[in-house]
């Protein structure tokens, strides 16, 4: 349903990927090139590179810029980042990139603090809150544990409306591409609630072998990512960002995907599947 604005006569705007190469910024990149939109990768491997934590990088990578996707790592719940993300913003408008798309996390007060830096920055934003996604388990954080089949978390009975980084490319896609998502936050779940043991019976079911589900309190769980070289503090934040955000507070559905898209979201059994048949969980 994407009606991309420019005039045909127009160049097409050239868009800042930041996080260019992540989950969800480097599917964001791939849609737009191939629809024949310019785009810059912005990572530390980009060029020209950028870098978070390297302000000096920032202007560089925003020049003849008109947008940008912006994805802020490690997570907007570390210290810092709400003020680092609006210095961003604050960037990019003076540099002409005025519209930005904000890669924000559901029922995250941190996250809610990046998000009103962007508003405030005199850009025309949109937000796309997002559920945890599908991927963490074949492309990042759960991957190791589905290959030693055992997810241990500090998670319980929580549950999770979990949501393809593919229906989150899309959105972003939209944002970027279409005006009238000029000041929306757009929440973006998947189909159905999960539990982590859900997920393990998915994965299981996926895989043909037994991945099982064993949950752990915070301080365990902190000591099984310390013991893997994870730095105490860092460690801390992981397992409290745990703690907040599988409260319950975000056990819902919304019908972000639909309302941007027209189209069910994807959901996890079948991400599961074509995971496994690329033989991902193989090890």
């Amino acid at each position: 349903m994407t009606n991309p604005t420019q005039h045909p006569t127009q160049s097409a705007p050239t868009t800042l990927v930041i996080g260019g190469t992540g989950k969800t910024g480097r599917r964001v990149a791939a849609k737009l090139a191939a629809s024949g939109a310019p785009v810059r990768i912005g990572s530390r491997s980009g060029r020209p590179p950028f870098d978070w934590n390297e302000p000096a990088t920032w202007g560089p990578a925003l020049e003849g810029v008109d947008r940008a996707y912006v994805t802020y790592y490690p997570d907007l719940a570390f210290p810092g980042a709400a003020e680092q993300v609006g210095a961003l913003a604050e960037a990019a408008v003076a540099a002409g990139a005025r519209r930005l798309v904000l890669l924000s996390g559901r029922g995250e007060e941190a996250a809610e603090r990046a998000e009103n830096e962007v508003k405030e920055s005199g850009a025309d934003w949109t937000i796309v809150r997002a559920a945890w996604f599908h991927q963490n388990f074949d492309e990042s954080f759960f991957l190791d544990s589905v290959l030693a089949g055992e997810l241990v978390l500090p998670t319980g009975g929580a549950l999770e409306p979990f949501v393809d980084a593919e229906d989150i490319a899309d959105v972003a896609v939209a944002a970027l591409t279409d005006d009238r998502h000029i000041g929306r936050t757009h929440e973006l779940t998947g189909p159905r609630l999960l539990g982590f043991g859900d997920v393990a019976a998915e994965l299981s079911k996926a895989t043909g072998r037994e991945i099982s589900y064993r949950p752990v309190s915070g301080s365990e769980y902190r000591a099984v990512l310390r013991g893997q070289g994870m730095a105490p503090e860092d460690a801390e934040l992981i397992a409290e960002l745990f703690t907040l955000i599988l409260d319950g507070r975000n056990a819902h559905l919304t019908h972000g995907v639909r309302d941007v898209l027209g189209r069910a979201p994807r959901d996890f059994a079948d991400f599961a599947r074509e995971a496994a048949a690329r033989g991902v969980w193989n090890g």
